[in-house]
């Protein structure tokens, strides 16, 4: 692999020591202190952020185009502040660990939906989205006690993976980075040991995809997770993780079928068009909780595709 530029590096190296630093500053404040803070910091970066503020409200006008500018600015605004809130709730690691059960709750009726799935023993494949802190959604399951392992990208700088890796796995989560040697081989193991793979499939990327609905517009959809569903017949769960009044969180888990079709192609693309659906209903219900500022509808459809029918909303 080439060696990137200096200045590059040295650009590298400068973050990941920022970040660090951050990260040790924050390790041992209270979580109140932390969520307050991201929040100001949220609201400070909807200011100042103005390309990451047009992609936000581009999108809330895709989504919502029933709503005013004035109510898309609101919920870009607090979409800006709770992002930024969960990423330093995050960081505080000494405080999180102590009161993960407290600050995450998982009702009995949401837990029995992922033991009935694991009960199977072909393994699980959790999917879910960039929706409330799905961080703390793996970390509060692993806890739990349920064998989990992720699938992520890896990030331009190894330091800020190792970062990210170490941080996950002190709460239980194994990461598998996507595109390493031997990483499907990996999934695959994972769900014949009977395990949880978890997969975020509501952005668009670089991997393999397909156009299912989105908020009434063909979205460019990775299909990995239901690829893996379809070949090793694994149960599938999707599951959240929303913030609730009072600061704290609440898991929902929901099991989807697999198609009743024999064709592997065409029953891949149901699956990934009803799990998006999921990932779009859970946002309905939280709107300012899901990232806006992502361009999730970047990657066109062949013109020969139609376009989806928009949802009512909600």
């Amino acid at each position: 692999m080439e060696r990137p530029p200096l200045a590059k590096r040295l650009k590298r190296f400068l973050r990941y020591v920022l970040i660090r630093g951050v990260l040790l500053c924050l390790q041992p404040l209270p979580l109140s202190w932390a969520r307050a803070l991201g929040a100001w910091l949220g609201g400070l970066a909807y200011t100042v952020a103005g390309g990451e503020r047009r992609k936000a409200l581009k999108s809330l006008s895709v989504a919502f185009p029933e709503k005013s500018d004035a109510e898309r600015r609101t919920l870009a605004r607090a979409c800006f502040r709770h992002l930024s809130a969960a990423a330093l709730e995050v960081a505080c690691t000494q405080s999180l660990d102590r009161g993960l059960e407290g600050l995450v709750s998982w009702p009995d009726e949401d837990r029995k939906v992922l033991d009935t799935a694991l009960a199977r023993g072909k393994g699980v494949v959790f999917v879910t989205g960039h929706v409330g802190n799905w961080e703390l959604l793996a970390r509060r399951v692993a806890r739990a006690g349920y064998p989990s392992q992720s699938i992520a990208k890896e990030t331009s700088d190894p330091r800020l993976t190792g970062l990210v890796e170490r941080f996950r796995a002190r709460g239980g989560v194994r990461s598998i980075w996507r595109g390493q040697d031997g990483a499907a081989r990996a999934m695959l193991r994972a769900l014949r040991s009977g395990e949880i793979l978890g997969i975020l499939i509501d952005q668009d990327t670089k991997v393999q995809s397909v156009f299912v609905p989105f908020f009434g517009k063909l979205a460019s959809t990775p299909r990995a997770a239901a690829d893996l569903a379809v070949r090793t017949g694994a149960s599938v769960v999707a599951g959240f993780c929303h913030r609730v009044e009072g600061g704290g969180y609440r898991l929902s888990m929901e099991e989807v079928c697999l198609p009743e079709v024999e064709d592997r192609e065409e029953a891949a693309v149901a699956l990934t068009a009803a799990l998006s659906e999921r990932i779009e209903a859970a946002i309905r219900r939280t709107p300012e909780q899901w990232v806006w500022m992502h361009q999730r509808w970047k990657t066109r459809p062949p013109a020969a595709l139609p376009e989806a029918p928009r949802a009512a909303s909600g």
